[in-house]
Formats: C-alpha cells, structure tokens, sequence
C-alpha cells in the first residue's frame, strides 16, 4: 500500500516556475508507475505526465510538453513535476496518482490504470 502526499503548488504570475513534488509513503514506491494528473473548475480530470518505475519511459499530455518535466527520485521515494513558462489554463488541483508492481511496464495515461492517488495540492496562475 501506497500514501502520497503532493506539495509545492502556489499561486504565481503567468511565465513562472513550480516545482511539484509527491512522497510516497510504503515500500511499494520503487516498483511502481507515476502519473500527474490536473482537475480544472468545470473540467474532467486529464493526464499530464508519466513516468515508468525506473524512469526509463516518460509521457506528457501535447499541452505540456514542452514546458513540464517529471523525474522520480526512488531512494527518496519521490516524484516531481517540474512546470516552467506556466500559464492561466494551467490553474488547476494537481494530483499524482501510482500504480503497483509495474517494473515490467512504462507509463500510463489513464486514470483507472492507478492504484493510489494523492489529495492534490492547488496551482493557481494569474495572467
């Protein structure tokens, strides 16, 4: 069993950096698949960001591409999500969610392919 917890999330001017990070509690960490994923006011909750359990396989949502990175640090248990020229639309509730036991696997863009998913933390950006 996992428990993840987001931080990092803020409200900053349009253009600015942040850098999200999620720790999982648990052994399972190391094994597991990450995603990120954002919930905007009136919108379904979408995929931004995967990456398998040795960092070998990394996915972004078009949108983002070329402005996110996401890396994982397993002997901290710790995923990150780095967001740099950020903009309005991209204020929303930030999650990151895992799925157990993947080393054989990559990365995933759905939602029910996790097991576990943090309580999010909030990014706000003003125009």
């Amino acid at each position: 069993q996992l428990h993840l917890v987001e931080s990092g999330g803020g409200f900053v001017q349009a253009v600015a950096s942040l850098r999200l990070s999620c720790t999982a509690s648990g052994r399972s960490f190391s094994t597991s698949a990450m995603g990120w994923f954002r919930h905007a006011p009136g919108k379904e909750r979408e995929f931004v960001a995967g990456i398998s359990w040795n960092g070998g396989k990394i996915g972004y949502t078009e949108s983002v591409e070329s402005r996110f990175s996401t890396s994982r640090d397993n002997a901290k248990n710790t995923v990150f999500l780095q967001m740099n020229s950020l903009r309005p639309e991209d204020t929303a509730v930030y999650y990151c969610a895992a799925r157990v036991a993947s080393s054989s696997g990559g990365y995933y863009r759905q939602e029910s392919s996790y097991n576990y998913w943090g309580q999010g933390t909030q990014v706000t950006i003003s125009s």
